[in-house]
């Protein structure tokens, strides 16, 4: 047995620091700061976060049963359109809005952001999907993680509040950087959407995972697209996948409330 542990297992006193060390204490402050952004990122988004996304698959039921949806190559098609030309898109550059106006301290805009993000959602399962897990995120993080913007969306408890809105929010008064923010939360969409078609398909875990691998160019295209696209322009056209989530209203059979 060796005399010594390693190095990195020995116990050593804190290092002294003196003037020489300024530019030392500046590079931690810089990755604790990092390092918080990404714990708080992970715990929001993560599938144990209780807003109930694991209940919803934002219409991906009903294009299974309709054989839209039957092996990985058709489901990485399915989430690219739904990322580029549908909900997805709308979503990210809703996310940037609610974010901006939260970071300025634009109530106004923000109120008209939220109004626009639950009048966007094409049919009423998406509503309540959308609407619930807003609402969940908002009661969940004013709980464990407050802030003061978090405060500013309290009077649209009673009302219509979008998930993407609910997220920018608590990730502008928590200053953490949009970008992170919203790169972040569009792969844990993407993630959950990929986790219903695992189900339902079925496909194996590996699958599953290759379909999110291919899919990471398409997350940093779209969350750069949203990011530069103003309010006006905010929009979809994935009529498919609109209708399917019309119809998953009537489904016979159902796992999933969406």
């Amino acid at each position: 047995m060796a005399k010594h542990p390693p190095a990195l297992l020995r116990r050593t006193s804190p290092r002294k620091r003196g003037p020489s060390a300024v530019g030392d204490t500046a590079s931690d402050s810089f990755f604790s700061s990092e390092a918080a952004s990404l714990y708080k990122l992970m715990a929001w988004l993560s599938p144990a976060y209780p807003v109930g996304a694991f209940s919803y698959s934002t219409g991906l039921e009903w294009a299974v049963e309709a054989g839209d949806v039957i092996c990985p190559h058709t489901l990485s098609r399915w989430l690219t359109a739904f990322l580029t030309d549908g909900s997805g898109f709308c979503e990210a550059a809703l996310f940037a809005q609610a974010y901006r106006a939260c970071e300025t301290g634009n109530d106004k805009s923000l109120f008209a952001i939220a109004e626009l993000a639950a009048a966007l959602v094409p049919s009423r399962e998406r509503f309540l999907e959308t609407t619930a897990q807003g609402n969940a995120f908002l009661e969940v993080t004013h709980a464990a993680w407050p802030c003061p913007a978090l405060n500013r969306l309290d009077i649209l408890r009673r009302g219509a509040l979008a998930y993407p809105v609910a997220v920018g929010v608590a990730a502008a008064g928590h200053a953490i950087p949009l970008e992170a923010s919203l790169s972040v939360y569009l792969q844990s969409v993407v993630a959950n959407w990929v986790s219903a078609g695992v189900r339902l398909i079925p496909l194996g875990q590996t699958d599953g995972q290759r379909v999110i691998a291919v899919l990471e160019p398409v997350v940093a295209a779209t969350a750069a697209r949203a990011l530069a696209t103003p309010l006006e322009e905010i929009g979809g056209a994935s009529f498919r996948a609109d209708i399917t989530a019309m119809r998953h209203e009537t489904q016979y059979t159902r796992l999933f409330r969406s």
